[in-house]
């Protein structure tokens, strides 16, 4: 793979990334609630997700997700499901408790992998993108399977570099808030939980449209 390559499918990465999607804003509730360190548990999550559905592009089953459409509905449904029932419970939680004594109910970090693994997950349709994305960049020419190591680990990096930042901003954020307004950043956790869901749902109905 040239540099010139390589370059060109960084930048089509990083203009993808621009718009923060439905990972991100799981990121920035987890941040915000938990702390920037134990949210990395939900980034190693979401990017394991990511790993896999690069690996079942590169094996050839985008052709089999696509002829599941039914299979393919059920998964994303029950993402949307999932995380607007965490923000729904979020909320109530906050509105239950006394701002001064509201506190982040604690998640362990298998449960925040497993967050962000369910809403990466629950786009399977990734796998079908990046089997559409990745062949545009690979050489012919070339040995297959480093080209496609290279595209792979690019992409993760770059998303990485994403939601570490977006982790970073939220914990900054909420650090800096007065303690005893801990429910507004439990609320604005809530917030992009929910916003997470409708965005899944709103992409879900387009796509059924």
């Amino acid at each position: 793979m040239t540099i010139e390559i390589w370059l060109t499918y960084l930048a089509t990465v990083l203009a993808f990334m621009v718009t923060p999607g439905p990972s991100h804003l799981l990121m920035l509730s987890n941040s915000m609630t938990h702390g920037f360190n134990r949210s990395l548990a939900t980034a190693a999550g979401d990017l394991t997700a990511n790993a896999l559905q690069m690996a079942a592009a590169g094996l050839g089953l985008a052709a089999v997700l696509v002829a599941s459409q039914h299979a393919l509905k059920i998964v994303k449904w029950l993402g949307v499901a999932y995380l607007l029932w965490m923000g729904l419970r979020m909320w109530r939680q906050t509105n239950h408790a006394s701002s001064k004594a509201s506190v982040a109910p604690y998640a362990s970090l298998k449960t925040l992998w497993g967050q962000g693994f369910l809403t990466s997950a629950a786009n399977p349709k990734a796998v079908v993108f990046f089997a559409a994305l990745f062949p545009q960049f690979i050489e012919p020419g070339q040995p297959f399977w480093p080209q496609f190591v290279i595209l792979s680990v690019t992409y993760l990096i770059v998303d990485c570099t994403f939601l570490s930042s977006y982790g970073i901003g939220a914990s900054w954020i909420a650090s800096k808030l007065k303690e005893n307004a801990s429910a507004m950043v439990h609320r604005i956790g809530s917030a992009f939980l929910i916003g997470a869901a409708l965005m899944l749902g709103l992409k879900t109905l387009r796509n059924t449209a």
